[in-house]
């Protein structure tokens, strides 16, 4: 409880008699406790992060995902912001190291991130057997395509994506050979 709900429940006790005028008066003077710094928020220690990792099912799509969007996270720093924005053009070798390239962070700083050999690797497993090259627009024309086959309207399509032109929404969902075929 607040110390002020606990000033004002002291006022209601004495207002009522259940707490003497002089008690309520003593906790009126009590002082809240001095707020030195700023809360940085909760760490985890090396084997809670080694856990949290460990986590997701590394025998599924799903679940090597999942370990590369914590290995990023807890190996790279990156805020949630800056995780949604990353592109694998992001992901570039440095120097015999590999690195996050301008990224965009907060502020609209522009800074390269080490990106530790274990965080590489568990992006390449999960980029393996997800068969993304271009992530996330591959994972946008997918929605695409998707939609289409399930029967969506062009213009759904077209505002789902955000898109101006109606002619960059097709080229999201038809194929070169289908293109080629006079599919549309």
């Amino acid at each position: 409880m607040r110390l002020a709900a606990v000033r004002r429940l002291a006022y209601k006790a004495a207002d009522t008699g259940l707490l003497s005028p002089y008690l309520a008066a003593g906790i009126r003077r009590v002082k809240g406790a001095k707020k030195l710094g700023m809360r940085l928020g909760n760490r985890l220690t090396v084997d809670e992060a080694r856990s949290l990792w460990q986590l997701p099912n590394m025998h599924t799509v799903k679940g090597k995902r999942d370990r590369a969007i914590l290995a990023v996270l807890l190996g790279c720093g990156l805020r949630r912001r800056e995780l949604i924005d990353l592109s694998f053009d992001h992901i570039q070798r440095r120097e015999d190291h590999w690195a996050i390239v301008d990224l965009v962070g907060k502020g609209g700083h522009i800074r390269t991130v080490p990106m530790p050999a274990w965080v590489k690797q568990t992006i390449d497993d999960w980029q393996a057997v997800a068969e993304i090259t271009h992530a996330p627009h591959d994972l946008r024309r997918s929605c695409a395509r998707l939609c289409h086959e399930s029967g969506g309207e062009l213009e759904q399509i077209q505002f789902l994506l955000g898109h101006v032109s109606v002619q960059t929404t097709e080229k999201y969902y038809v194929r070169k050979a289908d293109m080629c075929s006079g599919w549309s």
